[in-house]
């Protein structure tokens, strides 16, 4: 088995009226999450590493500059039943947090070994439905990340 490494991407998918993508884990009914996965290599980008997992757990693709990456870690414990997939020794993974805002809701193909089961909700009660809570406050400062990352237009007298 190839060991994990300890450093993963959050992807929260959302459409402009902030509602979002959730899929339930395989292996834990009832654990609703937003996309996310380990890096594959100590050396893959955060930004690839992103664009992989939200192929492989929903097989949609990322415009070239659809991700964004909200410059936001989140470092957890690893559940001591995960931590057989790590290093020994290896008790904390450091989470980097993306955002993919789509047209509309999107029609998704699971991953039927990772996930059974997706949704979209506002985010609110996306929000209150995910296990984790780096994803729960992710999916809580959607609004204002939107918001701080929306295009300004500078708007200025005209010139006489």
């Amino acid at each position: 088995m190839t060991l994990k490494i300890p450093v993963s991407v959050l992807v929260v998918v959302h459409t402009p009226d902030l509602e979002v993508l959730l899929i339930e884990r395989a292996a834990r009914p009832g654990y609703w999450q937003s996309v996310t996965g380990s890096l594959e290599r100590p050396d893959e980008p955060l930004e690839a590493a992103a664009r992989r997992e939200l192929h492989e757990e929903t097989g949609l693709e990322s415009p070239p500059d659809g991700l964004r990456r909200w410059n936001l870690t989140y470092t957890f414990e690893i559940y001591p039943e995960w931590r057989h997939r790590f290093a020994p020794g290896t008790t904390h993974n450091v989470e980097h947090v993306f955002s993919l805002e789509l047209s509309g809701r999107a029609p998704v193909t699971l991953a039927a070994e990772e996930h059974t089961a997706s949704q979209w909700l506002s985010w609110r009660e996306a929000a209150e439905r995910c296990f984790s809570w780096s994803n729960r406050d992710a999916i809580r400062m959607l609004p204002d990340q939107r918001r701080a990352q929306a295009p300004r237009v500078s708007m200025r007298p005209p010139l006489r």
